[in-house]
């Protein structure tokens, strides 16, 4: 199976096993992968937490995956997308949407789905209910004082 995002090691079975999941979000869709020319081929595309699996129409597993961190989301035409990836900017992937509507809620959702959205999303409610209650609201799980729930904390991947 392809990967994307940056050199990390993935157990195959666990991949595999998160891409029968439910999906955030789902939908048959024209795509094209790095090396392959700009060939657009229809794939069922799902993103499942922060990895956006490709499929053949036909086939129940993933033929790839990428992980949505570490890379740039750009809406390239009114229809179509790019993911592209930090330590690789030649590495892009094309996505052609039916409509500009379908594309838009695409480059929604994949912003979303990375870590670093989700810690700066947690780190901002976090301190706006501490402004509301004056409490702490990660004190309860004992994980307050970690670094990764910190401003300007940044975590290595």
């Amino acid at each position: 199976m392809g990967r994307g995002g940056p050199a990390m090691r993935y157990n195959e079975r666990e991949l595999l096993s998160l891409a029968r999941q439910p999906a955030e979000k789902a939908a048959e869709i024209r795509m094209s992968v790095p090396k392959k020319g700009n060939v657009l081929k229809k794939r069922l595309v799902k993103l499942v937490v922060n990895f956006l699996f490709y499929f053949r129409t036909d086939e129940a597993e993933p033929i790839g995956a990428l992980l949505l961190e570490h890379c740039k989301i750009t809406k390239e035409e009114e229809n179509v997308f790019s993911i592209s990836f930090i330590e690789e900017p030649e590495r892009k992937y094309c996505f052609e949407c039916a409509t500009e509507e379908q594309c838009q809620e695409w480059v929604e959702a994949l912003k979303r789905a990375s870590y670093e959205f989700l810690r700066r999303s947690l780190i901002f409610y976090r301190n706006e209910i501490q402004k509301m209650t004056g409490k702490d609201p990660l004190e309860q799980y004992g994980i307050s004082e970690e670094a990764r729930f910190q401003l300007g904390a940044h975590r290595e991947l």
